[in-house]
């Protein structure tokens, strides 16, 4: 048995419980990880609010980091290799808090020895959401991009990821997060009244590409009123003002992005195997503090990424 944390109805960190589950033994094409470290993302507990009545209890977490403790038969690991005892990352899995689970090897990638356990277990979801956004927007070192909530998880990662094609990139933030835009590659700008005109002032070339990361109507009115092309602005968050706009909208979900995400997460290991992508960790809780670390998560402030060590 094992400890994992599940909503037991639609909610958010209010209704999580902490319950025993048995733990399946790999089979074929399967492993079992040790948990280490699990990620905390906000979707983490946006998804719980919002499934269908019948896919209750949701498990959490889709990202962990940790060691084999066993692998089924035949069995090599999306990396390659694999064996009991080799320190894993995997994304994306179903149930990440918890003390062990099993998960299908293709989703499980060796992890770089300079990465700890707290990032490795962070990297992947808004890693590969960061990438789908430049792949949506066609971004590159000829552009100038503005990311709306540049300092979030997301946008830190699109700001690495922009910063080594050679993009110039423009990202708002509190005045508090300035230096964290600043750290990973991109100017900092104030959100607030006066947004557009401040960028008009700054970028008097224009703004090629926009990537909103928060859902505002500010992100997306100043987006639209800045950027010509509507295909070179993508949400990840305003729904209803992307479907009424007309500007992509790009979600885990959507099959497409699902592919390529996949498809792009060895190359996001191997550049944060390199330094060249970072995973700044604000706070980890234990695994028992879960709802704490909720809470904290929901508030929008957590001040980097969060993980739950078992």
């Amino acid at each position: 048995m094992t400890k994992q944390w599940v909503a037991p109805r639609p909610g958010g960190s209010e209704v999580l419980e902490s319950v025993d589950v048995d733990v399946p033994a790999p089979g074929p094409g399967e492993v079992t990880i040790a948990v280490r470290a699990a990620g905390m993302n906000p979707a983490d507990t946006k998804h719980t609010r919002a499934a269908d009545a019948d896919a209750y209890p949701i498990a959490i977490g889709y990202e962990v980091a940790g060691v084999i403790s066993a692998i089924g038969p035949d069995t090599t690991i999306a990396s390659g290799g694999g064996s009991v005892g080799d320190a894993v990352l995997a994304f994306r899995v179903q149930g990440g808090w918890t003390e062990e689970l099993t998960v299908p090897a293709a989703d499980v990638f060796a992890k770089p020895a300079s990465l700890g356990f707290p990032e490795a277990a962070n990297l992947l979801l808004a890693g590969t959401t960061a990438a789908d956004v430049i792949r949506v927007t066609r971004a590159s070192g000829r552009d100038t991009v503005l990311v709306h909530g540049a300092s979030g998880a997301v946008g830190v990662s699109v700001l690495q990821q922009l910063r080594l094609v050679g993009a110039r990139v423009i990202g708002t933030a509190s005045a508090g997060s300035a230096e964290t835009v600043r750290r990973f590659g991109g100017e900092w700008i104030a959100y607030g009244d006066g947004l557009e005109a401040r960028l008009r002032d700054l970028a008097p070339g224009g703004i090629d590409v926009a990537v909103d990361c928060v859902g505002t109507d500010e992100a997306v009115d100043v987006s639209l009123a800045l950027v010509a092309d509507r295909s070179r602005i993508v949400t990840i968050a305003a729904q209803r003002r992307a479907a009424a706009e007309g500007v992509p909208m790009v979600g885990g979900a959507q099959p497409e992005s699902k592919a390529f995400r996949d498809s792009v997460r060895q190359r996001l290991i191997d550049l944060a195997a390199d330094g060249a992508l970072q995973v700044p960790v604000a706070r980890t809780f234990l695994l028992s503090e879960a709802r704490q670390a909720a809470e904290l998560l929901e508030s929008g402030h957590p001040g980097g990424k969060l993980a739950l060590l078992p």
